[in-house]
């Protein structure tokens, strides 16, 4: 079955009493904005083929963006503040690129804050990625997000830390793609409750849950970034330098070009140094650089989207069988309460 986008243009015509509707608070800046909502609206058709999802998109006002994309999204996009009196099953809330040392003083703290609250109490789960599970532990319990000498960047070899629903039949190693400059002490979590799920040696914890109301996930990482994301972000940083908007020259994404390219890649730094303007971006070896990118981690991320469609579903048809009113309901509900048997992946494949 396949996934509708409610735009709010107009009335949806499907019968919300029988699909599953999840909500997309799109943070992402301009340049991966539409990409960002491209990228959860196919993972969510891919891992939920047999499901009617109907996916209602929001932003948060206070998010810095040009006069062009605001535009752009009026019409298609949902001010937060429409969020509140919006039944959902379920909740995805993305990253932004962050701007402030302290979270706290980001302009769209206070509506942010205000999402995990409302959300802890009216969706069945929620899923919080990367800036936003920053935000969304340092609200709800005060776990401060601590900087990275560098910034994390690539693809991390990450495995299982506990045996949990959300995880079963997942292949290891696990590749992760991460892209952020802080990260969260997993002591710091463990105190506060937080169950790690899956962790890298390298890039430190990288999925944890926790359940207070709504089944929380949050991913440090991205599961559901394209093939080409990375090669993309560092594109973009490359220009940034050549246009003297920022200092330093990137570092290359981790585990991610194969050798040829790490080669053609690190030449073209060199020149980019040497004779650092902004026209010289014409001559970065897009083509080459792109040969051979895989999306390694896409099997895992359809695995998880796949068990959490299947989980807002399965607590709406609770809901719906207990003659529970359609408004809005505090939910708690844990994992132990699971009320379908977890399929095994057709074919036997690991997800």
């Amino acid at each position: 079955m396949p996934l509708f986008l409610d735009t709010g243009r107009s009335p949806t015509e499907l019968n919300a009493a029988n699909c599953v509707t999840v909500g997309l608070i799109n943070n992402m800046p301009d340049a991966a904005f539409e990409a960002t909502e491209r990228q959860f609206a196919e993972l969510i058709r891919e891992a939920a083929p047999s499901r009617v999802v109907l996916l209602k998109l929001f932003v948060i006002p206070e998010v810095p963006r040009g006069e062009d994309m605001r535009r752009a999204l009026a019409g298609k996009y949902r001010d937060i503040a429409e969020l509140w009196d919006t039944p959902l099953d379920g909740l995805i809330v993305t990253g932004t690129e962050p701007r402030a040392k302290n979270l706290k003083d980001e302009p769209y703290w206070q509506n942010l804050s205000a999402v995990v609250d409302w959300a802890r109490d009216y969706t069945a789960s929620t899923i919080w990625s990367c800036l936003a599970a920053h935000g969304a532990v340092l609200h709800a319990d005060g776990i401060e997000r601590r900087a990275l000498p560098k910034k994390q960047f690539g693809v991390f070899d990450c495995r299982l830390a506990a045996d949990h629903p959300m995880t079963q039949h997942f292949p290891e190693p696990l590749w992760v793609p991460h892209s952020r400059y802080n990260d969260l002490p997993e002591e710091a979590l463990l105190s506060a409750g937080y169950r790690i799920l899956t962790r890298s040696a390298v890039a430190g914890v990288d999925a944890f849950a926790k359940q207070d109301g709504s089944f929380f996930l949050y991913f440090q990482g991205h599961p559901e970034y394209d093939g080409d994301s990375l090669f993309r972000e560092y594109r973009r940083d490359v220009t940034r330098f050549l246009n003297g908007e920022r200092e330093s020259y990137p570092g290359l994404p981790e585990n991610y070009f194969d050798d040829v390219a790490t080669a053609l890649a690190e030449t073209f730094e060199e020149r980019a140094i040497a004779h650092r303007r902004g026209e010289f971006a014409a001559e970065f070896p897009n083509q080459a650089l792109e040969t051979g990118l895989q999306n390694s981690w896409r099997p895992a991320a359809l695995g998880v989207y796949e068990k959490w469609v299947e989980f807002l579903s399965a607590r709406k048809v609770e809901r719906r069988t207990a003659s529970i009113a359609i408004k809005p309901q505090r939910l708690r509900r844990t994992w132990r309460d699971w009320p379908l048997p977890l399929r095994q992946p057709a074919g036997g494949s690991a997800r």
